[in-house]
């Protein structure tokens, strides 16, 4: 993880929701808003002080907004500047969206697209205020919290598009071939869980692992305070979820290897999501997303951290059920028969529209004849007294 702010003195900084915008990417569509703000508001010795002294729920109902009344002019003054330019940002993407959709000649109340951005007060576009920051740290707080979920939905729909490709690409081969790829596939699949055990992570045994393997120690000195101290990176007396995942890289290799092509490393990604997410529901009780080192050292106590049940592996837990396959691909059928139909339903307006210019084209020509026969008889009434002469 890198981190904007490195000095010891304010690393207490990383405790709260807001400093998720040290990391080089929350994910949130305005990362780099969120990342300026705080940056400026982190310049302002009152608001460091306030922010030092003010709980996570004390944050998350609002009242550390209200100390932006305090903080200097010049921070206030480069706060307008950012929401101006995030506003900008905003009718730009707006207008941008507009052209896509083919409607350039349609008036637009960016006033009420603005809505929708929760996280700044669209009705004031011009300055900075207590409600800003307010809006800004409880959508950051809300948007985070809902990170791992969307990855998790995310993660299903892959993993049933790759089945449903599976199944399809089957389809297009002979009884022969069907059959042997089904065996490799089985094949496959019983020589990707034939793995040497993983660990419950987060407890003694995969912890006295990598301080075996890793940090090359004895095991039979395993230290949960000296195995959190080497683990904590960037030393701010906390495990980030970044420096959590890290700590399951060696189980992650018992099943996964990268320079195996039918290995699949989205696959292995998303065991290691799942193996943070349960160290942190186990162990980080205030749920800031960060372990402490008191909370680390707790959690080394307790009877899950000493004699945890078996880990259970993706391919043990299937990421979608049956049902939720069987809706999966008649939602792609239903898909795949509508763009059949506008597709159908385009032909039609091409062959129209072919028809209409045929027509407008017979009716030029007809035109053209229309006008030249005027032409014939006008020469010819010009004509006929120098004959009679």
């Amino acid at each position: 993880m890198s981190y904007i702010l490195q000095s010891d003195n304010y690393c207490w900084i990383t405790r709260h929701v807001i400093c998720k915008i040290y990391v080089k990417d929350t994910g949130l569509h305005y990362d780099r808003y969120l990342r300026e703000v705080i940056d400026f508001l982190e310049k302002d010795q009152h608001f460091r002080e306030k922010l030092h002294n003010t709980d996570m729920e004390d944050i998350k109902q609002g009242k550390l907004a209200k100390e932006l009344d305090f903080v200097s002019h010049h921070v206030r003054t480069k706060l307008d500047e950012l929401k101006r330019q995030e506003v900008n940002r905003l009718r730009t993407l707006i207008k941008a969206k507009q052209d896509l959709e083919g409607g350039n000649d349609i008036a637009v109340d960016h006033q009420a697209l603005l809505k929708q951005f929760e996280y700044l007060n669209h009705m004031n576009p011009h300055t900075f205020e207590v409600d800003d920051l307010d809006r800004l740290i409880k959508s950051a707080t809300k948007d985070l919290e809902n990170y791992d979920k969307e990855r998790h939905e995310e993660f299903k729909r892959y993993e049933m598009m790759k089945e449903h490709d599976r199944r399809e690409h089957l389809k297009t081969l002979d009884d022969e071939d069907r059959k042997k790829e089904e065996e490799h596939y089985e094949e496959m699949k019983k020589k990707h869980a034939d793995h040497p055990k993983v660990n419950h992570p987060g407890s003694q045994n995969q912890l006295k692992e990598v301080w075996e393997e890793a940090d090359g120690l004895d095991p039979e000195d395993f230290d949960p305070k000296t195995f959190f101290n080497l683990h904590d990176t960037n030393g701010d007396g906390f495990f980030d979820e970044q420096e959590l995942e890290a700590l399951f890289t060696k189980e992650l290799e018992k099943i996964y290897d990268p320079t195996n092509e039918e290995d699949d490393m989205v696959e292995m990604e998303e065991e290691r999501l799942r193996m943070r997410e349960h160290v942190m529901n186990e162990v980080d009780s205030n749920k800031d997303r960060l372990v402490s080192l008191d909370e680390f050292l707790v959690a080394t106590k307790k009877k899950e951290f000493l004699e945890p049940d078996s880990w259970e592996t993706l391919e043990q837990n299937q990421a979608y059920t049956d049902e939720e396959m069987r809706e999966f691909e008649e939602h792609l059928a239903q898909q795949e028969q509508d763009l059949n139909q506008k597709a159908v339903d385009l032909q039609k307006q091409r062959d129209e529209l072919q028809r209409q210019q045929e027509q407008l084209n017979a009716q030029k020509i007809e035109l053209q004849q229309a006008v030249e026969h005027m032409e014939r008889l006008k020469s010819q009434k010009v004509e006929l007294p120098e004959a009679i002469l």
